[in-house]
């Protein structure tokens, strides 16, 4: 216990698992265990150890000493390991030789720990999840250890918030792995994008070394304990391994032309992961695939809050994966465990590649339209077990008889699906069907490798005996119903109604259909058949013989002792004994044997001893041994067998995988009237008809209809600013453009009446809110995090959706904010983009965006008061969100509703700033009084102080805390001053003024006029039209030693 001080050790003790000292006191109350006192040699104290509550409490207390029965060792792994997050180091017992007891000081077994189990190194465990992947994840900063000086000086309130930008630029190494698989892969990234890596691979255990710099550990330790994952802290050596050095923990070596391929940083990170897999396992042999690389280039960036905000993987409010009312849940038609995790990495990492991206539309198109093909398919798969973990229990030497069959149905099946694939492909292509879809269905046909497998599938049939299988999980299930007897015993003698009542219902249903278990099956369950080798058949022929043998001594004592009961049995514990019963017989066998050895007597029952039948009997359990020992041997050769073909089974399951996909993807067009994308290289984003895949489902559940919109955005209109009422469906049509565009290069048919659409690099995605309370980030923190990487990382080829910037502060910072993501998004990322906004007032703000279009949804008024929305996008602006009438819907009571009416109307429309700006002439003092012509019209008089303050915010929220003054956000011109003052004049001017140690007399900033004044204060003047909502644009300034004065002059 102490080598694993990390751990929770479970100690093998015959038919047991049992806790000590501390862990039994910790964790017996969390396993429903309860703490009992061991008994311990003279002179030393009792050791405090669980046992079970409610099966097995008293029965182990009184009988079997402590502990859970070993059958039940998934049971509470789970608990451990999966509930509760610990590490389990499993002790098993091995039995001494005459010089291991000397040494052991006369101890008959010895114990060590075989592996240690922890959520990322799940193997076969039955509580695993069949639908989602394993995955353990190591993270490697590149040059970093505790030396590094990493520290900034940043204020409190964005600490935690953006990254530091010395943090943001380093090389991160990723390699994870899925042992329950074999699956490996490495990756390099950015500091700076971690976390969204982190959110897509959705890691069990994420392992980092504990060398690292102490602020690199709390910003990986933030990311993955955000996400709820586990961080653990690998203490071993982490010296890096060569690549060469990875082959004998792999299937097959990487070759030596490929070695260069994988950058430093994988490579320490792969060194990272094989390391502390290999201490875990304590030895236990692992075969992985080999490692595939993975660049971000290779698939659409999908960063984490898009993932959220979209619902790919699970839904936001309840976080489960694949949960309803996720992209994941309703797309799944999928009829595989493997294909189900395909899937969900399809949709998490869609495609770029154009060609990758055809070649998968064209299969669902092929089994879109043969539906008998589609379904003779999908009936084989369904069939199938899961051949990726199955093989790769193979891989790692745990395969049992049961997955040999599995194993051999699996084979048999892709077989069976090749011959499929072969016979439509040759018809297709002899028929009307295009050479395209003839050429698909002859590529996948091809990728099969059968002939290796098939002659494992003949060796496997021609040894497993199938029914003697099905025997022996018979004996089995009538040995674990024996400790349940034993049990029950205790409790009916010993225990009240309740505790007998607290026994699982289930356990006692199978004990009595175990029977009594009174009579000893004297019929062995043989796995393997007798032709399974040469030696197996020899020893089942000598057992033939000496069950003749049997018979015959059976026959003679019958006749000698005159009890024609008497058989000749094996009873545990006795050994080989006669046993008859009946009244009569017994007194007959008791005159018979009056000077033998008896064993156990009742009135009507009798066992006695036989020294033939004693020889006879330890003849046939040595040969019976044998036999046990010979298909042991014969299950290694075809767990060899099986690693020899580990290559072509999984290249086949691959195939299956993806046909499951294919046929997914196809019966969900057919089902919802969902048609083929069309793929190209431009910026287009051309929809017709479209509608959200999970929303329309759920309308429809409910009898309702879903209204669909079309999207044009492209190289035209690259941006769409979208305004409407609350409950217009906005929101809706924002993440489903989003989803279409996924569904798309993840190589699915689309929720669309037609859909021509430019590759997608990334999508991000600003939509919802909340705070995050823990790291004191408040709503509009967050939003503004969120946007920030925005606003950086998004690329002319990305598709963004924003929804409602600006919502978590007053309606002047929201606009600025609001105009300034416009602004950046139109002028500097110029990706398509579409806006959500009840902000109106940016459409007259914008107005002169050469590639932005403004379109909006409806209330529809009717008599009578009522209304109704209108969900179908038009091009215009709408004025009005329609609050108090969705109040009224949300049940808000009516004088509440009345007085937001009343407070509403005094107001007045104050939701659009424009209409308050003064519309007279202004004068420049420099230009003599002229008014300038290209500042006319209403909306240039917010222009300036509000891009001030959308600067500023947008400033703070990256974590560029540089002064700035974005000084006209609509003509590009920015001035860098310190010392400034900013002044509003009585609504006749607005101008900045420098003082003179920040500028000499007659410098110029960027084309704008500086003057001393009489009062020895160098001016920057610029005409500007007044600003009634100027007052809180002190507080997003940053800049040194700067004030607002408003006055008259």
């Amino acid at each position: 216990m102490q080598k694993f001080d990390s751990c929770v050790v479970l100690t093998r003790v015959g038919s047991f698992y049992e806790l000590y000292f501390e862990q039994a006191i910790e964790y017996g109350p969390l396993l429903n265990l309860k703490v009992a006192q061991k008994k311990s040699k003279a002179g030393l104290p009792s050791i405090p150890m669980v046992c079970h509550t409610q099966d097995y409490c008293r029965a182990t207390l009184m009988a079997l000493k402590a502990g859970f029965p070993f059958i039940q060792l998934d049971r509470f792994l789970k608990i451990l390991v999966q509930d509760l997050n610990k590490h389990v180091a499993i002790s098993e017992e091995f039995a001494n030789d005459p010089s291991g007891k000397v040494k052991s000081g006369g101890l008959m077994f010895d114990r060590r720990v075989t592996r240690v189990v922890t959520p990322g190194t799940l193997i076969d465990e039955k509580f695993m999840e069949p639908h989602e992947n394993n995955f353990l994840l190591a993270v490697n900063p590149m040059g970093y250890g505790r030396s590094s000086n990493l520290t900034e000086s940043r204020p409190a309130e964005l600490k935690g918030g953006a990254l530091n930008p010395q943090l943001s630029s380093i090389n991160v190494g990723l390699a994870w792995l899925d042992l329950s698989t074999g699956e490996f892969f490495t990756q390099a990234t950015k500091m700076m994008t971690l976390s969204s890596v982190l959110a897509r691979i959705g890691a069990k255990e994420v392992v980092v070394s504990d060398i690292l710099d102490s602020s690199l550990l709390q910003h990986i330790a933030g990311l993955v304990e955000h996400d709820r994952h586990l961080l653990t802290y690998h203490t071993g050596k982490n010296a890096e391994i060569p690549i060469s050095k990875w082959a004998s923990m792999l299937e097959t070596p990487v070759a030596p032309a490929d070695e260069s391929a994988f950058t430093p940083e994988e490579t320490a990170a792969g060194s990272l992961l094989l390391t502390y897999v290999d201490e875990k396992l304590q030895g236990l042999g692992l075969k992985l695939q080999p490692p595939q690389r993975r660049h971000e280039l290779d698939t659409m960036g999908i960063d984490k809050n898009s993932l959220r905000g979209l619902e790919i993987l699970a839904t936001s409010r309840e976080g489960k994966p694949g949960g309803k009312g996720s992209l994941l849940h309703t797309v799944r038609r999928t009829v595989t465990k493997s294909g189900s995790r395909l899937l969900k990495d399809r949709l998490s990492s869609p495609a770029i590649s154009l060609s990758t991206i055809n070649t998968r539309l064209e299969l669902v198109s092929t089994l879109l339209h043969d539906a008998p093909l589609k379904e003779e398919i999908v009936q084989e798969l369904g069939r199938t077990s899961d051949c990726q973990r199955l093989v790769q229990q193979f891989a790692m030497g745990r395969g049992d008889a049961d997955d040999l069959v599995s194993l051999l149905r699996t084979i048999e099946i892709s077989e069976t699906i090749h011959g499929i694939l072969e016979k439509a492909s040759s018809a297709r292509s002899t028929g009307e069907m295009g050479s395209i879809t003839d050429e698909t269905l002859r590529l996948m046909a091809n990728r099969f490798s059968l002939e290796g497998p098939r002659a494992l599938a003949l060796q496997i049939s021609s040894a497993i005996d199938e029914e003697g299988l099905m025997q022996s999980h018979r004996k089995e299930e009538s040995e674990s119903a024996g400790y349940v007897r034993a049990a029950q015993a205790v409790l009916r003698s010993e225990g009240s109604a309740t505790d007998f009542d607290d026994m699982s219902q289930v356990v006692r249903t199978k004990v009595a259909e175990q029977g009594s278990g009174e009579e000893a099956d004297d019929e062995d369950a043989w796995i393997m058949r007798k032709t399974a080798s040469l030696s197996l058949q020899d020893l089942h022929d000598s057992l033939s013989e000496l069950r003749q043998q049997r018979e015959s001594l059976t026959a003679r004592l019958k006749s000698l002792s005159g009890a024609q009961s008497l058989t000749l049995r094996y009873v545990a514990g006795s050994g080989h004994v006669c046993h008859v019963k009946g009244a009569k017989d017994v007194r007959h066998v008791a005159k018979a044997t009056a000077d033998g050895r008896t064993g156990r007597a009742t009135k009507s029952t009798r066992t006695f001893y036989n020294t033939d039948w004693t020889n006879l009997g330890a003849r046939m359990d040595l040969v019976k041994y044998r036999i046990r020992a010979e298909e042991q041997r014969v299950l290694h050769d075809l767990r060899e067998q099986v690693v020899l073909n580990l290559v072509k089974l999984r290249r086949n399951a691959a195939v299956l995988d993806e046909l499951d996909v294919g046929c997914a993807f196809a019966s969900l067009a057919a089902e919802q009237g969902w048609t083929r994308p069309i793929l190209n290289a431009s910026r287009d984003h051309r929809i017709v008809g479209g509608r959200h895949p999970t929303v329309k489902m759920g309308l429809e559940e409910e009898g309702r209809a879903f209204v669909g919109n079309d999207c044009f955005v492209g190289e035209k209109e690259r941006l769409w600013l979208i305004t409407g009422p609350n409950m217009g469906g906005k929101s809706t049509f924002l993440r489903q453009n989003a989803l279409i565009s996924i569904l798309a290069q993840a190589g699915s048919f689309v929720s669309a009446d037609h859909a021509e659409l430019g590759i997608v690099d990334q999508v991000f995605t600003r939509v919802g809110s909340a705070d995050d309370v823990f790291r004191d980030q408040s709503t509009f923190m967050v939003e503004m995090l969120e946007t920030s990487v925005i606003l950086k990382q998004a690329t002319p080829r990305s598709l963004v959706i924003m929804d409602e910037i600006g919502r978590g502060t007053t309606p002047e910072d929201g606009i600025a904010v609001a105009f300034a993501c416009l602004h950046h998004l139109h002028h500097h990322n110029q990706c398509r983009t579409l806006f959500a906004t009840h902000f109106h007032v940016l459409a007259d703000l914008a107005e002169g965006f050469d590639h932005l279009a403004c379109y909006c949804t409806d209330v529809a008024e009717e008599t009578g008061g009522s209304f109704s929305f209108v969900h179908h996008l038009r091009r215009g602006v709408s004025r009005a969100s329609h609050a108090l009438k969705v109040a009224r819907l949300a049940g808000m009571p009516e004088p509440a509703i009345q007085t937001a009416a009343t407070i509403l109307a005094k107001l007045g429309p104050v939701s659009s700033l424009c209409k308050h700006a003064d519309t007279r002439p202004a004068r420049d003092e420099v230009s003599g009084g002229k008014q300038p012509s290209e500042y006319n019209g209403r909306k240039e008089a917010m222009l300036l102080p509000l891009a001030i303050a959308a600067a500023s915010i947008v400033a703070h929220a990256v974590g560029q805390l540089d002064p700035i003054i974005n000084y006209c956000a609509r003509y590009d011109h920015q001035s860098i001053v310190k010392n400034s003052t900013l002044y509003i004049d009585g609504g006749q001017q607005s101008f900045i003024s420098v003082n003179s140690e920040g500028k000499q007399e007659g410098d110029v900033i960027q084309g704008l006029s500086m003057y001393e004044d009489k009062c020895g204060v160098y001016r920057l003047t610029r005409m500007w039209r007044r600003l009634p909502y100027h007052r809180r644009l002190d507080s997003f300034m940053g800049l040194e030693n700067q004030h607002i004065y408003e006055g008259d002059g």
